[in-house]
């Protein structure tokens, strides 16, 4: 389950697995760490966050040992969340240095009293800005909540909380998007926000007041050159901006409900395929430049989903590699000497001089304990899911004996997706990645298609790779 609360959105799967965290807990003087004893029986105040600025209200009895599924039962009363909408969100510890979405079992009070030892261990966070980050606690959405189960949502108010988070992640560019997107997600906001019925001078009137970054990216309002553009350009930008939303918000319709706009709203933002993801700081290697060879790291954030493992340039806004479960296998080492870094290992298939290779790409991150923990239960998740879905399939074809409807082969729907146009920021941009890549011995390359024959790692998705033992021969790609 996933809830929004005044804390810092990071992922707890496998690493604290536990029914409590096994982090140290020295003395703290932080003022909200206070005596555990004399907040036992007490009611306390609880603030739960909403994505924005709106917050549950709460008064809970013995905040030190309540779970997050006894809050989630009261946070679920005031926002009107049925039971059958429950697992759309859970709760979340976030802060603007992690972010960590918490099981029904945990405790959030005690991980609070523990925060510092979580940012220590997950973050490369100075100790000055360690010891002045707060969490909050947020109601947001499940990681493991499927888009598709997702459209069938009937509730409005359900609906808006789930619209609200995908706006502000595409509006602070968490979700990299083409002009199409943006466009059509900045027409739909205007409908929800002043109505479908406006006509060409009061929408404008209505967008110049509320600002158009509330309703585009600001990377796509200010340009380039960002703050320090002209104002001439700036107000041209501006106003063909404008003109561009206007055309696409005359092609809604004027009749349709709020609960059919964020409907709309999502089903456009599901054609993002890291929409929904849980994210983590990292880096890459650069590729050697300049006669010096010299290289460096470039800082990426990492999304994972039910789906895949996408790695993006935050800065450039685009994707450098889209991974699905099926495409990819991975591993995680930790430090072998301490300065050194965890590592998250990704492989997946490439070429080198039109020759077919294994590539690895290596992320540098503390939170590669956090993103192998998640990979792992997303790919177990998926591998229940299909076993459950196959089950279905076998017991309605034995039940009937219509003939079923012809749908895509996975080859066709592999080449629709690779036929997509390379501008767009939602392309892999292998050719700009520092990978390694690799043969079988070192010589030949023993694979069957569509199966890799051979893999680095031993843990892939199922059941699609088999394993290799690791062979002493790479090359740097």
């Amino acid at each position: 389950m996933c809830y929004q609360v005044d804390f810092v959105t990071v992922c707890v799967y496998r690493a604290m697995d536990g029914d409590e965290c096994e982090f140290s807990d020295p003395e703290l003087s932080r003022s909200h760490r206070g005596s555990v004893a004399s907040s036992v029986s007490r009611t306390q105040d609880v603030l739960v966050y909403l994505v924005g600025d709106s917050a549950v209200h709460l008064c809970v009895e013995g905040v030190v040992s309540v779970c997050v599924q006894e809050l989630g039962r009261l946070v679920r009363q005031p926002l009107n969340i049925t039971d059958c909408d429950q697992d759309a969100f859970a709760f979340w510890l976030c802060s603007p240095l992690l972010e960590l979405q918490l099981k029904p079992k945990h405790q959030p009070y005690k991980l609070c009293r523990q925060w510092q030892d979580l940012l220590y261990r997950f973050t490369d966070a100075s100790t000055e800005d360690i010891s002045v980050d707060e969490p909050c606690l947020q109601y947001k959405r499940n990681v493991f909540y499927p888009k598709a189960k997702e459209l069938q949502v009937e509730d409005e108010g359900v609906l808006k909380l789930l619209y609200e988070e995908a706006r502000l992640n595409i509006l602070e560019n968490r979700y990299p998007c083409d002009p199409e997107h943006w466009i059509r997600l900045g027409a739909l906001s205007c409908a929800i926000e002043f109505g479908s019925g406006l006509d060409d001078y009061k929408l404008i009137v209505a967008v110049r007041e509320k600002k158009l970054t509330s309703f585009l990216p600001a990377h796509v309002v200010l340009g380039p050159g960002g703050f320090f553009s002209s104002l001439r350009a700036r107000g041209s930008r501006q106003g063909e901006l404008e003109q561009r939303l206007l055309k696409e918000y005359r092609t809604l319709s004027s009749t349709q409900g709020s609960a059919a706009l964020f409907r709309q709203y999502l089903s456009t933002c599901h054609k993002l395929p890291y929409y929904g993801c849980a994210f983590f700081a990292g880096e890459i290697d650069k590729p050697a430049q300049g006669i010096l060879h010299r290289g460096g790291r470039k800082s990426v954030s990492v999304g994972i989903s039910l789906e895949g493992v996408y790695v993006m340039d935050m800065k450039e806004k685009h994707v450098l590699l889209g991974l699905r479960f099926s495409e990819l296998s991975w591993d995680h080492s930790y430090p072998e000497t301490e300065g050194d870094s965890h590592i998250l290992w990704l492989e997946f298939d490439g070429e080198e001089d039109g020759t077919p290779v294994n590539k690895l790409l290596k992320i540098y991150s503390k939170q590669a304990e956090l993103m192998n923990g998640l990979i792992e239960f997303c790919v177990e998740l998926r591998s229940v899911g299909n076993a459950a879905v196959a089950a279905d399939m076998d017991g309605d074809a034995t039940a009937s004996q219509e003939p079923a409807e012809h749908t895509p082969s996975s080859q066709t729907q592999e080449r629709r997706s690779r036929l997509r146009r390379q501008s767009s920021v939602m392309c892999s941009r292998i050719h700009t990645l520092n990978t390694i890549s690799y043969v079988d011995d070192g010589k030949e390359i023993k694979r069957l298609k569509p199966k890799r024959a051979t893999s680095f790692f031993t843990r892939q998705a199922p059941p699609t790779y088999s394993t290799v033992q690791v062979t002493d021969s790479l090359e740097q790609g």
